[in-house]
């Protein structure tokens, strides 16, 4: 999956445009819950070297919350690492053109559920 792909997924399916929240980044791109602008995913430039593989090659990077659950069921995936740059026992990091599109959804699907508003509404 490219980032293109990634995003247009994240609108079609949330209805959430990425925003680029750090001055002169046009390359970071958050994804946020309209009602309480908290992140579900962060999409970032990120050299292999940093997973583990030999060579420089710059690819797109989704880090995603997930809920506890789930961390270890995910982390041998293709494509799947602990989070770089975020706190590793709540976050993953997913490359994108590594890991398999279907891997992606779902672990996209999980973030946005772990991090949406589970405040309990008062009935009127």
């Amino acid at each position: 999956m490219t980032k293109r792909e990634f995003l247009a997924y994240c609108l079609e399916t949330y209805g959430t445009e990425a925003d680029y929240p750090f001055e002169a980044d046009f390359e970071t791109a958050a994804l946020r819950h309209a009602s309480t602008r908290k992140w579900y995913a962060v999409v970032m430039r990120v050299s292999r070297k940093k997973f583990g593989a030999d060579g420089g090659e710059m690819i797109d990077v989704v880090n995603l919350k997930q809920p506890l659950e789930l961390l270890g069921s995910f982390g041998k995936a293709e494509g799947v690492y602990p989070a770089y740059h975020m706190n590793k026992l709540h976050w993953i990091s997913v490359l994108l053109p590594d890991a398999p599109d279907d891997v992606v959804k779902f672990l996209v699907n999980a973030s946005y559920e772990a991090t949406r508003d589970h405040k309990k509404r008062k009935k009127v």
